[in-house]
């Protein structure tokens, strides 16, 4: 927390917030193992809508979407985002108008209940030792329809920079010959900075959806510059106000 929030209201109000996700973590992953194992995805899906709503309204967090008018007209693509803080996560989980899977590192599956639960769900966990086969599901997820996000900073950031991206999203756009889409994220970094302990509640994350990138006629080796565009264009909606 800033020095501006700290105030015993507020660090009692992050406080109890943040027991509760954790509490509702617990009551809910029961749930969400037993739907993974009976393969009743749209459960799953259903159950983590929740309890992503239930974080994210508990912290008391307002959460805007801008540019969605930018998804509509066609079925799948590559959504490419800045990354500051789980609650990216989670606030599109919750509110996003349409599903989306993820891209997420092997550590995430360390977690209790919520790596089962990813490890069998639609999203892809990326294995570095096995990265063809996580690439190929990658692949399909995208040519049976889905939207696929990525974070290609690799990890969170929240000093409100864009940090140099991989070029993993744009190759993984390349080869699915899916539209890649740029996502600036703003705000989510001062709702819960990396290795904090709790949430600062009553904050407010924008998801800001930039115009899609078409990747016909596009190879491998375009993906370098591709990625410097993604990054650039994310950079400039980062920035402002």
């Amino acid at each position: 927390m800033t020095s501006e929030s700290v105030n015993p209201v507020r660090v009692a109000w992050g406080a109890i917030a943040t027991l509760l996700s954790v509490l509702y973590t617990a009551l809910l992953a029961p749930f969400a193992i037993a739907a993974v194992s009976a393969r009743q995805h749209r459960i799953v899906a259903r159950l983590v809508r929740m309890w992503s709503w239930l974080i994210v309204r508990t912290c008391a967090v307002k959460v805007h979407f801008e540019g969605l008018e930018n998804l509509a007209g066609f079925k799948s693509c590559v959504l490419v985002a800045n990354h500051q803080s789980f609650f990216d996560v989670f606030a599109m989980l919750a509110y996003f108008p349409v599903e989306v899977i993820f891209v997420a590192k092997k550590e995430l599956l360390k977690i209790p209940a919520v790596g089962y639960t990813l490890a069998h769900s639609e999203h892809i966990v990326i294995d570095r030792d096995n990265g063809g086969r996580s690439i190929r599901r990658a692949v399909e997820a995208l040519r049976d329809g889905w939207i696929v996000t990525i974070f290609p900073e690799g990890e969170r950031f929240n000093d409100g920079s864009v940090h140099t991206f991989d070029d993993g999203a744009a190759w993984l756009a390349i080869l699915g010959r899916r539209p890649v889409v740029p996502m600036a994220i703003v705000g989510s970094g001062r709702v819960f900075p990396k290795k904090a302990l709790m949430v600062t509640p009553g904050g407010e994350i924008r998801y800001r959806i930039g115009r899609p990138i078409p990747t016909e006629g596009l190879h491998s080796n375009d993906r370098a510059e591709l990625t410097r565009r993604l990054e650039d264009e994310i950079r400039v909606q980062t920035a402002m106000a």
